[in-house]
């Protein structure tokens, strides 16, 4: 097949581009012509053609005009089957990675404080996000929908009923498992300052607020009298305010399966995660995790065999019963998880579905 990838920034080297350099990969292994469609991208890709998508407009227009300027570029070509990791105007696949905006939204005035909630959501930037993505769920623009969790199939029901559910297709995150099992849990804690009787939580994610990190501060902050308690922070995001001294901050890391390896419990605590990879990631590692309700990769979760879900993040009590749970079980091993969390699955069923919407399968 003939193929157009569309990701408005790529990285070669970006974890969360890892996906998509997978996908890329096996797709020009299987024989099929790729072309990648991009505002920028870093680094290259073998036997994959990039193609610049120019933007010149201001943050509140530069998604509707690379979805503008991108369908010109198509229309030089005839592809077999588009597919699209962006929000745009027509493509027979969409992955809808990135969740709902408008679900991003109604998560945001629901935590905001009571005096910003008349605020959110107002502005031209979301105005035209939330038209795009009203396009994008249109069955007549879009054949086929990939989702990564039943959390965001169900948003979709909810916002674009008319969108048929039949051509939308659980297709879950998946991680380089074995990058996550062999990391030397001993050194890793020595590299992170941990003494041998610390209870290690870890954070891992960039979004201040989306991600829920003030709520672990804060959580920290109020177990500042427990010595042994810890809570290591990998993030590139600029730190607020004071941090509890229990708290150690790595910046990001390029080889985060050291943090996994040095810690014991995932505390990740979104107000909005279409499907986070880094519960997959932790779950990979043998860690249980402690999420959301509002993180579609809840989904993986089996309360109290490979973590806990809380409805609320700010939920202290709830949260320190459930630290205290895996505390009294840290000697018991790695957690297992009913669902296959490696990235090989996800790229075969991701191509099934191009396949599907190629016309080249029954």
């Amino acid at each position: 097949m003939k193929l157009a990838l569309i990701r408005r920034q790529y990285s070669a080297t970006g974890g969360a581009e890892l996906y998509m350099q997978r996908l890329l990969a096996a797709l020009t292994a299987a024989g099929h012509e790729t072309h990648l469609f991009a505002e920028k991208w870093q680094g290259q890709a073998d036997g994959v053609q990039f193609h610049t998508i120019n933007v010149d407009a201001p943050r509140a227009e530069r998604p509707l005009r690379f979805a503008e300027n991108l369908k010109e570029a198509l229309q030089q070509e005839k592809f077999d089957c588009v597919f699209s990791l962006e929000r745009t105007l027509k493509q027979d696949v969409y992955r809808a990675g990135d969740g709902l905006h408008r679900v991003w939204l109604e998560r945001r005035k629901q935590f905001a404080p009571c005096w910003k909630r008349p605020f959110v959501g107002l502005g031209a930037f979301h105005r035209n996000m939330m038209a795009l993505e009203a396009r994008t769920f249109d069955p007549k623009n879009t054949k086929q929908i990939i989702v990564n969790s039943e959390m965001v199939r169900g948003e979709i029901a909810r916002h674009f009923p008319s969108f048929p559910q039949e051509r939308i297709h659980l297709v879950r995150n998946g991680v380089e498992v074995g990058r996550f099992q062999n990391a030397d849990r001993q050194a890793s804690r020595r590299r992170f300052g941990l003494k041998d009787d610390d209870f290690v939580l870890i954070f891992v994610g960039s979004g201040w607020e989306r991600k829920g990190l003030p709520w672990l501060l804060q959580f920290m902050a109020a177990r500042s009298d427990d010595p042994s308690l810890k809570l290591l922070v990998v993030t590139r995001d600029r730190m607020r305010g004071r941090i509890p001294p229990n708290v150690i901050l790595t910046g990001p890391l390029s080889d985060v399966e050291a943090a996994y390896a040095a810690a014991d419990v995932l505390t990740f605590l979104p107000i909005y995660e279409p499907c986070s990879n880094v519960v997959t990631e932790a779950l990979a590692a043998g860690l249980p995790a402690i999420t959301t309700s509002f993180n579609g990769a809840s989904e993986l979760i089996d309360s109290g065999v490979n973590g806990h879900v809380l409805d609320d993040p700010r939920d202290f009590a709830t949260l320190g019963m459930c630290v205290n749970h895996w505390r009294s079980r840290r000697d018991a091993g790695p957690v297992k998880t009913r669902e296959p969390l490696d990235l090989e699955a996800n790229v075969r069923k991701t191509i099934q579905v191009l396949e599907l919407a190629a016309g080249r399968c029954d």
